[in-house]
């Protein structure tokens, strides 16, 4: 869980972080995406697409340092080497879900036999985090299969100073013969803007529509 420290008196954007921390800016951007192609390989080789879908997101979040910056526990800003996805997993019998840490690996088949093993053993319990302590380099991922969104919006109010992403997925939309997905990208404008948040987005559109080369 290596943690590399960033120096903000010489950082390019120390004067976009500075503005948007203090006023502690957050915003979030919603965009429905055509996960056709993704969805058939997945049922087609059998694989859960909610791995699927927490595989590529890391993936992503790996990629860009923007989506890995944090405040370690001196309050020092900088970002995390890599990151793993802290997913939502509901529990049919208590309608209540459990948070559970798959570690990332770069290959996907591995990433999915780990998943199905962490179900397997945690998909019972009736705690919040079942694992043993949790790291902090973890991207909050979640899914809500009962109903489709245009927004979504998660406050986080005893923490202002989170800055790692939280991803949220909907209820898939079938029209015609495509298949559609919302998924909502909640950031801290000190670390992202914009910009990010859309390559992030349209990132995983270009993931999804061919899922063989980035699974």
């Amino acid at each position: 869980m290596a943690f590399i420290p960033i120096d903000i008196k010489n950082w390019d954007r120390k004067e976009i972080f500075d503005y948007y921390f203090q006023q502690q800016t957050t915003f979030s951007l919603t965009k429905e995406i055509d996960v056709t192609p993704l969805y058939r390989y997945l049922k087609k080789h059998e694989f859960s697409f909610y791995a699927g879908f927490l595989f590529l997101i890391i993936k992503i979040t790996n990629q860009k340092e923007n989506f890995r910056m944090a405040l370690n526990p001196e309050g020092e800003l900088g970002y995390y080497e890599t990151v793993n996805p802290m997913y939502t997993l509901f529990n049919k019998k208590t309608t209540k879900f459990s948070c559970l840490l798959t570690e990332y690996t770069g290959d996907f088949k591995e990433f999915h036999r780990q998943y199905q093993a962490d179900v397997a053993k945690y998909g019972s319990s009736k705690k919040l985090f079942p694992q043993s302590e949790l790291p902090e380099n973890v991207i909050n991922l979640s899914m809500i299969p009962w109903t489709s969104f245009s927004s979504f919006n998660l406050n986080i109010g005893n923490n202002p100073d989170y800055l790692l992403p939280i991803v949220t997925a909907g209820q898939f939309i079938f029209s015609a013969d495509k298949v559609y997905l919302p998924i909502a990208l909640q950031v801290h404008h000190a670390v992202c803007d914009g910009y990010h948040a859309a390559e992030f987005l349209n990132i995983f559109t270009e993931m999804a529509s061919r899922p063989k080369e980035y699974l």
